[in-house]
């Protein structure tokens, strides 16, 4: 199709409201419309494929970009993934505990959390995934294998950053929180792949975002759209800034930039 589009979408603070953990009527109806035009919709997200909400499959979209470009499908075929040894992952887990760092280690069947938890948004991650019936496993398990994690701290950890700099790279989320992502992975590096795929223009990608772990994207493709409820520092490297997503920002921004029609 001449006019497809590739439609690439974050989750938290973009699709699923951070208030009501749900996706607004409008953008369920919007994404619907974009499909029946001929628009390819790909979920772009740090999340592993195994954390994802109901709310989001439900969806229906073509496809899923995860863990920050380390887990790649379309229409349930893996095209691309990145594991890490399980070497590495041993070696990972113990100096999070070693460094007294709360952890979540992300992979596309499990999700592995510490022991003894100290951070109570960790704990909150824990129960609410665990209570959605996710894989939730400890990172003592002996079948220990992850993509990526993200990590929670509230003392100094410079020697736990020497170490995986190595071969990581760092998205410093707060002074508490990083996400962190094999070298060379990113949600760009995934969009790049679903490009090529397709065989598609870069112009022809439109990249949905709120945060910092959204920069990769919103930076790579000229059409990069920002919600209102986003942080600052990405509306001002936006190509176009929409309203919130509780205002129904993902179907405005979807009429406004003509890929459906109101």
């Amino acid at each position: 199709m001449k006019d497809r589009k590739l439609l690439f979408f974050d989750i938290d603070g973009t699709l699923l409201s951070e208030k009501t953990h749900t996706v607004p009527q409008s953008a369920k109806e919007a994404l619907k419309k974009a499909k029946e035009n001929g628009h390819l919709i790909f979920i772009n997200t740090g999340r592993p494929i195994s954390t994802i909400d109901q709310e989001i499959h439900d969806l229906n979209p073509d496809g899923y970009i995860c863990g920050c470009g380390t887990y790649i499908t379309y229409h349930d075929q893996i095209i691309y993934h990145h594991q890490l040894s399980k070497e590495r992952c041993k070696e990972i887990a113990s100096l999070i505990k070693k460094y007294e760092i709360d952890a979540v280690l992300e992979s596309k069947d499990h999700v592995y959390f510490n022991t003894h938890i100290k951070n109570s948004f960790v704990q909150g991650i824990q129960e609410r995934y665990t209570n959605n019936g996710f894989n939730v496993s400890t990172s003592e398990d002996p079948n220990l294998s992850f993509d990526k994690f993200t990590i929670w701290f509230d003392h100094d950890i410079q020697a736990f950053r020497n170490n995986i700099s190595q071969d990581f790279d760092i998205i410093e989320r707060s002074e508490e929180m990083w996400e962190i992502v094999p070298k060379n992975h990113s949600k760009a590096t995934g969009i790049q792949t679903v490009a090529d795929d397709f065989k598609s223009d870069l112009d022809h990608c439109y990249v949905f975002g709120d945060s910092f772990n959204d920069e990769s994207m919103l930076r790579y493709v000229k059409h990069s759209i920002v919600m209102a409820n986003g942080v600052q520092a990405m509306k001002d490297i936006a190509y176009f800034v929409t309203k919130d997503i509780e205002d129904d920002g993902i179907a405005y921004a979807l009429e406004k930039l003509d890929l459906i029609q109101d």
